[in-house]
């Protein structure tokens, strides 16, 4: 999950596009794809042209994740249960102490409290590396965006208005399979890694969210490429293998699955923006298996 600062564009790029119609290579019916800002506000949905035409026209909805199932008290207990560390380990002995008056600092300026406080520390000081990381990256969205309400989710919105229809929503992942990937798949000295390359380059970070959230909000997918490849050029940029965990293997999985999804109903996909782009991206899958894939106006 990025940080999200809500700069808004004055105009859409001539070119702009979010929502894509998919057809041909023998469907009966087009389905629909559209890429997502998982911290996007709901009320965007009404900029995206065709979103509410797609939406009725498509008889199911799939997104990275059956949002429901996610919220089970079964699973929120897995996903909390993955974003601790194990018993009688906490971040202040995973860390220097000089790596701790870093973090304190950056949580200091978020928060105005660190982990001195012993309430902050009992909260946060045994998370993992990486449940911190996205807990600082909300933190900062929130800094700068107090109205967001976290109940109010961008992706939820498409499941929420196909079920309210009455119209099956499913997912391409399980919550074991994201819980795996996304808080246990990082080693931990690599998350400690990352958790200090957020502290150490926290001016950078917010620069390049800020590039790719003003992208998402002009719809100009190019831009957003753009900057999901920019670097550091130093151990702080994600390797090769962390990016085809993170992103292209999650792609290559969905797209093996979408020809036989498409083929029983048409089909409204929600999955985010950045699985979308790219020559292993979602829409150039779907064009080398033989789709047109074109931008809904």
């Amino acid at each position: 999950m990025l940080t999200l600062a809500l700069v808004l564009t004055a105009a859409l790029n001539v070119n702009a596009q979010l929502l894509y119609k998919i057809s041909g290579n023998g469907l009966e019916k087009p389905s629909y794809i559209i890429g997502t800002y998982h911290l996007a506000p709901v009320s965007f949905t009404d900029s995206i042209p065709g979103l509410k035409e797609a939406l009725n026209a498509a008889e199911q909805e799939y997104g990275e994740l059956d949002m429901s199932d996610m919220m089970s008290a079964e699973n929120t207990q897995k996903m909390q249960a993955a974003m601790m560390l194990p018993e009688g380990q906490t971040l202040d002995k995973l860390l220097t102490a000089e790596q701790m008056t870093r973090l304190n600092a950056m949580m200091k300026s978020l928060m105005g409290m660190d982990m001195t406080n012993p309430m902050i520390a009992q909260q946060l000081g045994k998370m993992t590396p990486k449940a911190l990381t996205l807990q600082m990256s909300l933190l900062m969205y929130l800094k700068k965006n107090p109205n967001f309400n976290p109940l109010q989710s961008f992706d939820s919105y498409f499941q929420e208005v196909m079920a309210g229809a009455g119209k099956p929503v499913k997912g391409f992942e399980t919550v074991d399979f994201q819980v795996d990937v996304l808080l246990r798949g990082t080693p931990m000295e690599r998350q400690v890694e990352n958790l200090m390359c957020m502290v150490d380059n926290q001016e950078w970070q917010e620069m390049m969210v800020d590039r790719i959230v003003s992208a998402f909000f002009s719809q100009d997918m190019k831009t957003i490429e753009v900057a999901f490849d920019e670097k550091l050029n130093n151990s702080c940029d994600d390797t090769p293998e962390e990016r085809d965990r993170l992103i292209y293997s999650r792609n290559a999985n969905w797209l093996k699955v979408m020809p036989q999804i498409m083929s029983e109903k048409s089909t409204f996909f929600a999955v985010g923006a950045g699985h979308l782009v790219g020559e292993k991206g979602v829409l150039a899958g779907l064009k080398k298996a033989g789709y047109t894939v074109e931008g809904v106006k």
